[in-house]
């Protein structure tokens, strides 16, 4: 019914699953992560136990093949499941019981395993390894759904398309520093859900993702000028000499308070306020280039 990915960061720190199918809600049964620890995903006749019982492995230090084999040995249906997992290091593993409905069949390598059944033919396994290993350069979360869109553009599920679901844990990277789940996100029914799981992503980093301080910009003299003018269009009581409070007021009416630096500016809040006032003219600041002649 499913197809999914369960993967490692290069750097150990972040552990996720992605998972498609035509199947109401996958993303609520599949994924299972816990940061530091691993991840794992159970399905085609999905048994929900895997997941805390191969968390727990995982935990006291088991490698993902010994996992998996823990875990069917254990289990009288076992030629009906699919499941695969990653650890906190080494190779991951996939297991396909021989009942799973064709075609079904999976990869692994280091930090990785792709699995699915009832899918349009191998090329769905082979095209998420390929966008796994070919998306280096992007995000973690952005290169797990890259993945699974190559999965679902070489056929998918052969049935159709119905969910998808993301999960990514990463230690305190959790809203406001207070968990570890840094992506949950589920597309229940969907008549593309590998596309909106995207969408859904990109708003999610637009809102959640931690400034790049490399970035950032002095909140002083231009820049704290424009953003009092644009806090003020927008009827914000705001101290033009002092545009802080005033921003951070307006910051948490947009859900934006995860990319607020003390004394300094995100370019992508900027961005966002600019957006909101466009009848308002945006200054060039003393950071962004004068356009040529």
């Amino acid at each position: 019914m499913t197809f999914s990915l369960v993967a490692r960061s290069d750097d150990g720190r972040l552990h996720g699953v992605v998972v498609a199918s035509r199947f109401l809600a996958a993303g609520a049964l599949v994924p299972a992560a816990e940061a530091e620890i691993g991840a794992i995903a159970t399905q085609a006749h999905v048994n929900l136990a895997y997941r805390p019982q191969g968390l727990t492995l995982l935990r006291t230090g088991v490698a993902a093949a010994d996992v998996v084999a823990g875990l069917v040995a254990a289990d009288g249906e076992r030629d009906h499941r699919q499941v695969g997992v990653v650890a906190a290091t080494g190779a991951g593993a996939t297991w396909t019981g021989p009942a799973c409905h064709p075609w079904a069949g999976g990869q692994a390598g280091d930090g990785w395993a792709a699995q699915g059944n009832i899918l349009a033919g191998p090329q769905v396994i082979d095209a998420v390894r390929d966008g796994w290993l070919g998306g280096a350069s992007l995000s973690f979360p952005e290169r797990l759904v890259a993945a699974l869109r190559a999965g679902d553009q070489a056929g998918g599920d052969r049935r159709g398309r119905q969910s998808a679901g993301l999960l990514v844990v990463e230690r305190g990277a959790g809203y406001a520093g207070t968990s570890d789940v840094l992506v949950d996100l589920r597309v229940d029914d969907h008549p593309d859900p590998v596309a909106e799981l995207g969408r859904l992503l990109a708003i999610h980093t637009l809102l959640f993702s931690r400034p790049d301080p490399a970035t950032l910009l002095d909140l002083t003299g231009a820049v704290a000028a424009e953003v009092a003018a644009l806090l003020a269009a927008l009827g914000h009581p705001v101290d033009p000499a002092a545009p802080e409070e005033a921003l951070i007021g307006w910051a948490g009416m947009e859900n934006l308070e995860e990319r607020l630096v003390p004394g300094r500016l995100d370019p992508i809040v900027l961005d966002h306020l600019r957006k909101a006032v466009p009848h308002v003219p945006a200054p060039r600041t003393a950071s962004e280039p004068t356009a040529a002649p």
